[in-house]
């Protein structure tokens, strides 16, 4: 399998490439608009043409790449199933793997941070990755005060999906805001000052009382996002430029 993390400085969102080397078949984890070029690049060095792109669920705080690189390559767009988005090729959905040639990744139906979120689970001989998307982060979970999400549900999810996974599967989060890369589900139950060893009562009080700013980006994030990464006529000026450059097709 080729391997690699990438980086949005703005939403510090991170991309995940995976790739399978005896097919040359590629998929992008959570692309972003602002990137989309920076990503085709990266393949481009690697002698990589992009398949698809998946998304763990319809995001906030930036833009999906989705749909330009669709427009810029071809490939083609992946989303939760139940989402149900017209803009999306392809369904994904628990129970059913999805193949990167000869990469299966695994849908995790894992909701509370948004109604619809999956992270996707892969296997390799060393050992496995989990694709936690915006519900497990490093010391810390997605938010559940915006756009359908519940903190119970959250709680349920992370405890019976993510922590029933072997302690040394590698956890790769969709976001991480200090630099850090990667946990293991070991550290964060032992470790996660929002979930590890709480009870369900302890982390809906600690949830209802982060006192976190507005998104900035979910105005015109969501909307856009909903068509897949398509730029909407309210995006701010100081946010433009990456879809004047779609508008433009450049």
């Amino acid at each position: 399998m080729i391997f690699k993390q990438l980086f949005e400085p703005d939403s510090s969102t991170y991309t995940y490439l995976v790739a399978c080397p005896d097919t040359g078949e590629c998929a992008l984890i959570d692309p972003v608009l602002d990137t989309a070029e920076r990503d085709l690049s990266v393949l481009q060095s690697l002698n990589l043409k992009l398949t698809y792109t998946i998304d763990t669920h319809i995001h906030a705080d930036h833009l999906s790449g989705a749909r330009r690189l669709k427009t810029l390559i071809g490939s083609k767009i992946a989303y939760p199933a139940i989402d149900e988005l017209p803009c999306a090729d392809i369904g994904l959905q628990e129970g059913t793997p999805f193949r990167i040639g000869n990469i299966e990744l695994h849908p995790l139906f894992s909701p509370g941070h948004t109604d619809h979120h999956h992270a996707y689970l892969m296997h390799t001989p060393v050992h496995s990755m989990l694709f936690s998307g915006d519900a497990l982060m490093i010391d810390g979970v997605g938010r559940t005060d915006f756009q359908s999400g519940d903190s119970a549900t959250l709680y349920k999810s992370i405890q019976q999906k993510f922590f029933t996974l072997p302690d040394e599967t590698l956890v790769y989060p969709a976001h991480d805001y200090t630099g850090r890369r990667i946990t293991t589900i070991a550290q964060e139950k032992a470790r996660n000052k929002h979930i590890g060893g709480k009870t369900l009562e302890e982390f809906i009080e600690t949830m209802d009382n982060l006192d976190l700013p507005y998104p900035r980006k979910i105005d015109f994030a969501v909307p856009g996002n909903q068509k897949c990464g398509e730029c909407p006529a309210n995006v701010p000026e100081q946010y433009r430029g990456s879809c004047a450059r779609f508008d433009q097709g450049d």
